[in-house]
């Protein structure tokens, strides 16, 4: 089922927390939400499943919207907010059948989609116990669990992987995926290398505005096709503004007196064209280093402004 986002606005104050914001997910795609913290993407979240309204726009699942059939969106999406609300005194499975109880499924179906959620989210062993008594990284499941209990058609997750060991976070990222097969998916996270290793496609805000749309794989293309260019010279003084004036060159960043950056957002060479303006400038070049763009600088080349 699709999600369509359509023009969504959510002031407080004089403050948007989101301004104007448009993007549809399609019908079986792992969409992955990012941004920085106060980027907007909570209160989006909160919005698609109708836990908050709009100042202004709407969102359409499927043939309805959040305005006028709103306890019908939350029979079809599932929502796992990003601090986990759980009732610690429950056992896993007493608190899953309340979950779907909630939802009004019936009981002889209700039973048998207990036994699937866990069996999916691998609490066999864990689900005769309170669930004040696991870990993190179970109670993360648990809270997977119940979003997926009454088998939307939606899934919505706020930082899946908060707070999880290296070892449960590839857990959970392979649940998403799995999960992702029969579902339409999205999730946020700080973390682009995270968002890439789970979805089909990238949508990353900052101050409410969409400031990237496109599939992972071009994302991480992005990244490949720039360079940092590290170099340090013998003495202070020389003149970076011939570089500055390259095709391709960003910005030159002056880390010392005789140490360098050079940004770049394509794959030119610029080395030969560095060790003659050294030599023109009476420069002896002692150190130079290429290294390639991470996902993480591209991140904050969108952000950082």
């Amino acid at each position: 089922m699709f999600v369509q986002i359509d023009s969504l606005t959510k002031t407080y104050g004089t403050q948007n927390a989101i301004d104007n914001l448009s993007f549809i997910v399609n019908k079986g795609e792992i969409l992955g939400f990012l941004g920085p913290n106060g980027a907007g993407k909570t209160t989006t979240m909160k919005i698609i499943t109708c836990f908050i309204p709009p100042t202004s726009g709407t969102v359409q699942i499927g043939e309805h919207n959040i305005h006028e059939h709103p306890l019908e969106i939350r029979k079809k999406v599932g929502y796992l907010p990003e601090h986990n609300p759980l009732y610690l005194d429950m056992y896993v499975k007493e608190f899953l059948r309340f979950a779907g109880e909630i939802q009004g499924m019936q009981k002889n179906i209700l039973d048998k989609r207990i036994a699937e959620v866990i069996a999916l989210t691998g609490l066999e062993r864990e689900q005769h116990k309170k669930i004040g008594m696991l870990s993190k990284g179970y109670r993360q499941r648990v809270g997977l669990s119940q979003a997926m209990i009454h088998n939307p058609e939606v899934l919505i997750l706020d930082e899946p992987t908060t707070g999880l060991d290296p070892n449960q976070i590839i857990e959970i990222r392979n649940l998403i995926k799995e999960i992702g097969k029969n579902t339409t998916v999205i999730f946020s996270s700080h973390i682009l290398p995270e968002v890439e290793a789970i979805s089909n496609r990238v949508v990353i805000i900052n101050k409410g505005v969409i400031v990237a749309d496109a599939p992972a794989h071009q994302l991480k293309k992005m990244a490949n096709n720039a360079n940092h260019i590290r170099f340090s010279i013998d003495k202070k003084g020389f003149n970076t503004q011939y570089l500055k004036n390259q095709p391709g060159v960003l910005e030159v960043i002056h880390e010392s007196d005789t140490k360098f950056i050079i940004n770049t957002d394509t794959d030119i060479e610029i080395r030969k064209t560095l060790f003659e303006e050294c030599i023109k400038q009476g420069f002896v070049l002692m150190r130079l280093e290429v290294e390639s763009f991470t996902l993480e600088d591209v991140f904050r080349k969108l952000t950082l402004s």
